[in-house]
């Protein structure tokens, strides 16, 4: 039934898929389907949107490609002698034989996701590295053989999807060898993505997800579509995959030499120490700080001065214990999340080692808070002891001035890069709040009591505390 065939085909794909999904709902244990969850609510709304946002952004940059893409083709076409519509039906054909190429590489290097991940927190870099070598091995092995039959029998693989004239096979033929010159190139581009997204180097791996999309491909359609024609067209599609290959070949090197010397810049842990003098009631301080606030000096105060246990470190040597990751792979990547993590979850998906940081901290933090009077710092733990009695939840904040002071005084950071230090942690700090709690993590709202520690000076900000709990409990 040629384009009526394949048109048809699509929508009856979809229809069955759809029912399919709908049957399977009957299948949910957990998750009741009635009427009463039809109805929209704006805070749910907000969610589902909040995470789908970045498959979103995704989806649409193939979409404006396309429209980039189509519109010159009609364009460029209709001045060659293929005309207008040769070009479009024939590349259309190509990119999805093509996707089945890139599906194949990204299935390889999706299910090494798990190994990169665990293996780069436990310092295990010898691992790291052969399971690097392993799928780019292997992806280059699947590009390689495409190469070759997109080299030799373009003919023949057009002729899956119908049959046309001379001129549809003339440029049929020259769009398989010549856009998809450089195909090879997937076989590093796209592994070196989701490489990136597993050890939780989101920027990098954002970066190489859309560079040769967006960063190179739309220009170098414009670009060389008005220099040469239909054929500049077929050109961009070597140029942005050349382009993307060493952008990512780049971003490897670097990171396999960092590899190599194992050495991930980390801060010293404190071995915490605490008097174990009870309460009579139980009490749970939570501690939410600014970077160089002395928020953690003050709840380190706090437990001296009521005999309680202080939690920070501790949970660093605990989820250790407890998930194989380094202390110090830990400390560098919990109560963090870049602007740009979640960008690659419409192209790459998989879960990273922060998601499972979150729940076992979260176990912890729940698990010591029912045993013990106690001080938490950070963590999120104002909000996943939200609903647990006799918790009093602080924020400390500070003036702009004595953090960049304490910040190179105390954590000896140099004094012309305070500020900027400073700046990155809060905003990193506010970014895992907001995408585990949906809240905003300075909002006095979350707390009962938001201290300026400057104002009162942290032993005085640690007496004002004591005195909450005092009202709270007898001690």
């Amino acid at each position: 039934m040629e384009v009526e065939g394949a048109a048809i085909a699509t929508i009856f794909s979809q229809f069955v898929t759809f029912l399919l999904n709908v049957w399977y709902i009957k299948k949910f244990k957990s998750v009741q389907i009635n009427k009463e969850t039809f109805k929209i609510k704006l805070n749910v709304a907000k969610k589902v949107s909040a995470l789908g946002i970045s498959s979103f952004i995704t989806q649409m940059s193939f979409v404006v490609v396309m429209a980039f893409e189509n519109n010159l083709l009609a364009k460029c076409g209709a001045e060659s002698k293929f005309g207008s519509e040769i070009p479009i039906t024939v590349l259309g054909i190509v990119m999805k034989i093509s996707q089945i190429l890139n599906s194949i590489i990204i299935g390889i290097a999706a299910g090494s996701q798990p190994i990169f991940g665990y293996n780069y927190g436990a310092r295990k870099f010898d691992r790291v590295k052969q399971t690097l070598k392993t799928v780019l091995g292997l992806s280059l092995i699947i590009s390689t053989i495409a190469f070759i039959l997109f080299q030799t029998i373009p003919d023949k693989l057009i002729s899956i999807f119908g049959s046309g004239d001379e001129n549809y096979m003339e440029f049929a033929c020259l769009a398989f060898r010549t856009y998809l010159l450089l195909c090879i190139c997937n076989g590093i581009q796209i592994p070196a993505g989701i490489f990136f997204q597993a050890i939780g180097k989101s920027i990098k791996s954002a970066i190489l997800s859309l560079s040769r999309q967006i960063l190179f491909l739309i220009p170098a359609l414009v670009t060389l579509g008005e220099m040469f024609g239909i054929m500049g067209i077929l050109y961009a599609g070597p140029v942005a995959d050349g382009l993307a290959f060493v952008i990512a070949g780049i971003l490897l090197i670097l990171e396999l030499k960092h590899l190599q010397k194992g050495n991930l810049k980390s801060e010293a842990l404190v071995d915490d120490t605490s008097t174990d003098i009870k309460v009579n009631k139980q009490i749970v301080i939570t501690i939410a700080r600014e970077y160089g606030s002395g928020g953690r000096y003050i709840g380190r105060l706090i437990a001296d001065k009521l005999g309680i246990k202080f939690y920070d470190k501790d949970f660093v040597i605990q989820l250790a214990k407890e998930t194989g990751l380094s202390e110090e792979y830990i400390e560098n990547n919990e109560q963090k999340r870049k602007n740009l993590a979640g960008l690659n979850n419409g192209y790459y998906v998989g879960l990273d080692n922060s998601d499972e940081l979150f729940i076992k901290e979260s176990e912890l933090i729940k698990k010591v808070a029912e045993k013990e009077s106690c001080v938490i710092i950070g963590r999120c733990a104002n909000f996943i002891l939200k609903d647990k009695e006799n918790t009093i939840k602080v924020f400390v904040y500070s003036n702009e001035e004595d953090k960049i002071k304490r910040a190179t005084e105390i954590y000896g950071v140099d004094k012309t890069k305070a500020e900027k230090e400073i700046k990155r942690i809060d905003k990193l700090r506010a970014n895992h709040y907001k995408h585990y709690t949906e809240k905003t993590w300075n909002d006095h709202r979350n707390y009962d009591i938001c201290i300026n520690s400057d104002a009162l000076g942290v032993e005085k900000s640690a007496d004002l505390i004591c005195q909450m709990v005092q009202e709270k409990t007898v001690i």
